[in-house]
């Protein structure tokens, strides 16, 4: 279609440069402009209204319309509306937050670092990586591996930890010294006769011949998300992280959970690390900090991580890193309120509780002919689409995917499709009725999609 006149439709195609976006399919087609929400749901400028089944970008925990994080920026504002933490600067709310998160963290951690979004947070974790290797006279110590298919960021340096393609294609990424493992999705990864214990162990030694291969006294560490989200929604094998993290700790290199996704209850428990047993030493945090209300991030690490890089400080007189807006007073004002909601209403349970109602659902899908499979941890899950015998030619990858999706948003459902798994990571207020809404409008959308192929 072409736009035209002074609609919000025109305005945003002739001035409005999206993200993960075609820009020239945007030309054409244009936005669906949000105007909007109400708890759950979100609604268009036509008044349209959508159940949010990705919280946004994964990210909103408390709803769209929560009146205690409007009037706890507001306060901040008010009072502090900014300020910095450089050269020995502080402010209240960054030093009550940073206090909070070390209390929650499901490890023992020393510091918290304040950035302003999970790409920033794992770039600035990939330059302190690089700062300790020196700091240790270990200046070959600087290669980190993440895995095919992992999310981390689209900055040159967590962009290269990204382990999927169209984020490194035309980039000229990944950065050298950026290394990719197996994934850890059994159903599509496994091989024929192998079983879900068996594959763990071949991740896990295909790991340990990457390190093998490239030196042990080069790889400073392995970043991964405990439940994978941007990559399918891939929840690992039950013995995965337990394996991993052995081979690790046989080649002292450093664990960081990006939890960027996982964090604040998504998974059932207040950390994806404590659902899995993780034992990090740094922690990526951001999307559920603030609900997403307002940009912000920040990492944990433990003591082994900060130490030599506080001696490094020293040994050139400062730290030569930090950014405008890290430790935002209105964002940290937000993220403890934020907290303080998730804790008050036991959303983290609730997840656990209404994330089994969500898969016992979407379970309940998968004899439909275009289900593979469901898989899920919490209020997290994939519903991934399979052509139907004889189909699978003239469907590509990413075909019934773009289709399921336009087919819910019709519906009034808000999903996302990486390539053919349909995401849903609802707000964790969502109650058990309206994940029984959302699931009836995907049974419907099968059955409509089905109907076309």
């Amino acid at each position: 279609m072409t736009l035209i006149g002074n609609s919000a439709e025109a305005r945003d195609i002739a001035h409005h440069f999206h993200g993960y976006t075609n820009a020239r399919a945007h030309e054409q087609q244009g936005p669906v402009i949000i105007e909007h929400g109400e708890g759950v749901r979100v609604f268009d400028n036509t008044g349209k209204a959508y159940i949010e089944a990705m919280a946004g970008l994964w990210s909103v925990a408390v709803g769209f319309d929560e009146k205690r994080l409007a009037d706890a920026a507001y306060a901040q504002m008010r009072k502090l509306p900014y300020y910095h933490n450089f050269s020995h600067k502080s402010h209240g709310p960054a030093i009550d937050l940073a206090e909070r998160l070390i209390s929650i963290a499901p490890v023992p951690m020393s510091k918290v670092f304040y950035t302003n979004s999970g790409s920033e947070a794992n770039d600035t974790i990939l330059k302190m990586l690089w700062y300790r290797a020196n700091a240790m006279g270990q200046p070959l110590k600087k290669k980190v591996i993440s895995r095919l298919r992992g999310y981390h960021g689209v900055t040159i340096g967590s962009g290269s930890m990204t382990g999927l393609p169209n984020n490194h294609r035309s980039f000229d990424l990944p950065l050298p010294g950026i290394l990719h493992t197996t994934c850890p999705h059994y159903w599509k990864d496994g091989q024929e006769g192998e079983s879900e214990e068996q594959f763990a162990s071949r991740c896990a030694t295909e790991l340990e011949a990457m390190i093998d291969r490239e030196g042990p006294e080069t790889i400073a560490a392995f970043i991964a998300e405990p439940v994978m989200g941007a990559g399918g929604v891939v929840v690992p094998p039950a013995t995965y992280w337990e394996k991993i993290q052995k081979v690790l700790k046989k080649h002292d290199i450093i664990l960081i959970a990006d939890e960027v996704i996982c964090g604040f209850g998504r998974t059932g428990k207040m950390f994806g690390s404590e659902t899995f047993g993780i034992k990090p030493d740094v922690i990526t945090m951001s999307k559920q900090i603030t609900s997403s209300y307002m940009p912000f991030s920040a990492f944990m690490m433990n003591d082994r991580f900060y130490q030599p890089i506080a001696d490094e400080s020293q040994e050139i007189g400062v730290l030569g890193h930090g950014y405008t807006g890290g430790g935002h007073p209105v964002g940290a004002a937000v993220a403890l309120e934020n907290l303080n909601i998730i804790e008050e209403q036991g959303l983290v349970e609730h997840a656990a509780e209404a994330g089994a109602h969500m898969l016992s659902r979407l379970h309940g899908l998968s004899d439909h002919p275009l289900v593979g499979e469901v898989r899920g941890k919490g209020l997290l899950a994939a519903l991934e689409l399979i052509a139907p015998p004889g189909r699978e030619n003239d469907l590509p990858p990413g075909a019934l995917g773009t289709r399921m999706n336009a087919l819910l948003a019709e519906n009034g459902v808000i999903s996302r499709n990486m390539i053919d798994a349909m995401a849903f990571c609802p707000p964790l207020i969502i109650s058990l009725s309206e994940i029984d809404e959302m699931t009836g409008i995907v049974a419907k959308s099968l059955d409509q999609l089905a109907a076309k192929v």
